[in-house]
């Protein structure tokens, strides 16, 4: 009966919004596994590891990634709840057990079990991912590309959120931390798990042009609530106010717990003025009833156009439903391949500067890069939440086929490899920023991407394939290149190790990322170009769906 009755609750137009805003309350927390460096130490002198065990751990934390297979694989067989579950169990077990060791209330763990532990957290954000990416999408068939950035920017904003709590409420102790990491996400996933649902929307508010406005303004709204949070942690890691505890730190963080309960402020409005409309149509007379029934003969022929365009296809040409591709075909397509290779080159460049920026840094002759670390994930952000709504309004407007912006991160992020090789004063300022624009705009703009080439019955895997770039891109990039290349130009120190100092240090890694970055450019302008006809048929079912709004309300 229960069950029964949420699942009616998400074939409404404020149980889907309800059901999003829980969504990005799991994306808010879906970042742990980007705060290792936050107690990595902790773990180093606890087990007496060296640098190079303990990147060994870390690329054990990466490889979990990997695992996200399985929850593609699960995602279009089980509930959303049940991949919530289960991310949130591993996540529990994961960080739970780096949290005995670190808190010494056990003895440290054998490096294997180390290793088994971390894979399990990075394991744990790929079923959290999935889960509240498919089925908001799904719910949001019309707004990809917002939904898209909506979720991937709070991902973006986690991280900053899990380290200015703990530095405010536990003033950076590592065990603390860990604690967060285990006990957080699984509360918060346990509340997902009640409001985010795959629905069925039937009502009017949620479809047609209509629709479409609202659920703008809907966005709209969360967006701007995400770009306030993003500028108060700015403020808040550039003055300090965050950390030390006391009752500044007290006031931090309840006001962030505020900013972060607000977007529950959209469903609530939608409740509200759907009852409102409900009530007007029951005293409405039964003239007033019918009289949306009669379309104009103009807002007609272009919905049967729209129509005909759906029906009258071949295979792989109707990405708004997107039932038609298996994960066979979709695996034998050009396309996806061109997309995987595309991606590869963005995010993989993208990571070796994230995953190599201290070093970067220090090379650099920069003796605390921090702040070009908060750069990178803050602009990142940004890119995320905004290349996600234009591309959806350049589709609408001009039929403009999403890969563009991918095309276009390409040739910015080559230009700032570019700087950076040139090794310039300021370089590695405005090639932080950079970056972390650019590798926003390719997670936020592949998602939809996928989506609507391949459609969405299998979507959960097709996405989880996609990501493999995370973990591959890392491993060719930053392990192989980056390390092989540094360790080209380094000379050894006594007592083992190396070091290099100097612009050259990196010059030849900048060089060819940023032929990478040409390449993967290349391939999106290709992309582009071989799906402006889908791109095209979206276009027109969306300007179909606003004819007809129009003519509704003229009748």
């Amino acid at each position: 009966m229960v069950t029964t009755a949420l699942d009616a609750m998400a074939g409404t137009a404020w149980g889907r919004w309800l059901g999003l805003v829980a969504a990005v309350w799991v994306q808010c927390i879906s970042g742990n596994n980007y705060t290792f460096s936050n107690y990595s130490d902790s773990i180093k002198t606890l087990m007496g590891l060296t640098q190079l065990q303990l990147n060994g751990l870390s690329v054990a934390k990466d490889v979990g990634k990997a695992f996200g297979l399985l929850a593609g694989l699960a995602s279009d067989r089980v509930p959303t709840w049940l991949l919530l579950a289960v991310g949130s169990l591993e996540g529990f077990l994961g960080y739970g057990a780096q949290w005995l060791v670190v808190s010494r209330a056990v003895a440290p763990l054998p490096y294997w079990q180390m290793c088994v532990c971390l894979c399990l957290g990075g394991n744990s954000t790929t079923w959290m991912n999935t889960a509240v990416l498919v089925t908001c999408i799904r719910n949001f068939r019309g707004s990809r590309g917002p939904v898209s950035g909506v979720l991937k920017g709070y991902v973006g904003l986690s991280t900053a959120i899990f380290t200015d709590v703990c530095s405010a409420l536990f003033a950076d102790d590592p065990a603390s931390f860990l604690v967060m990491l285990a006990v957080v996400p699984a509360a918060v996933c346990a509340v997902a798990m009640v409001f985010l649902r795959e629905g069925r929307v039937a009502d009017s508010d949620c479809t047609g042009a209509a629709g479409d406005e609202a659920d703008a303004r809907g966005f709209a709204a969360i967006s701007t609530l995400a770009v306030a949070i993003a500028l108060y942690l700015l403020a808040a890691d550039l003055t300090g106010v965050g950390g030390g505890g006391g009752v500044v730190s007290t006031v931090f963080v309840a006001v962030l717990m505020v900013l972060l309960a607000a977007p529950v402020a959209v469903p609530a409005y939608v409740g509200w003025t759907s009852w409102m409309k409900s009530r007007k149509a029951a005293n409405a007379d039964a003239e007033d009833a019918a009289a949306p029934l009669l379309l104009d003969s103009k807002a007609a022929a272009a919905a049967q156009q729209g129509s005909e365009a759906e029906e009258a296809r071949g295979p792989g040409e109707r990405p708004r439903l997107g039932e038609e591709h298996t994960i066979a075909e979709a695996l034998a397509s050009v396309d996806f391949w061109v997309l995987f290779s595309s991606f590869l080159m963005g995010v993989g460049t993208g990571l070796a500067v994230m995953n190599n920026l201290g070093q970067m840094g220090v090379a650099m002759g920069y003796a605390d890069v921090s702040l070009f670390v908060s750069m990178t994930s803050i602009w990142g952000f940004f890119g995320r939440i905004a290349s996600g709504t234009i591309s959806e309004h350049f589709i609408k407007t001009r039929a403009l086929p999403r890969p563009v912006w991918n095309a276009a991160s390409q040739v910015l992020m080559c230009a700032g490899y570019v700087l950076m090789a040139f090794g310039m004063p300021g370089s590695l300022f405005v090639g932080s920023v950079v970056v972390g624009v650019c590798y926003g705009v390719r997670l936020a703009v592949t998602v939809p991407t996928a989506s609507e080439l391949f459609g969405l019955k299998y979507y959960g895997l097709i996405y989880n394939i996609l990501i493999l770039n995370l973990p591959l891109g890392s491993f060719l990039f930053s392990g192989l290149l980056a390390g092989l290349l540094y360790d080209a130009e380094a000379t050894k120190v006594p007592g083992g190790g190396n070091t290099c100092s100097g612009a050259h240090c990196y010059r030849l890694v900048f060089v060819v990322m940023a032929a990478a970055c040409v390449v993967g450019f290349g391939l999106d302008v290709l992309l582009s170009l071989r799906t402006r006809r889908v791109y095209a048929k979206i276009h027109q079912a969306k300007r179909a769906k606003r004819l007809a709004a129009a003519a509704q309300r003229v009748s």
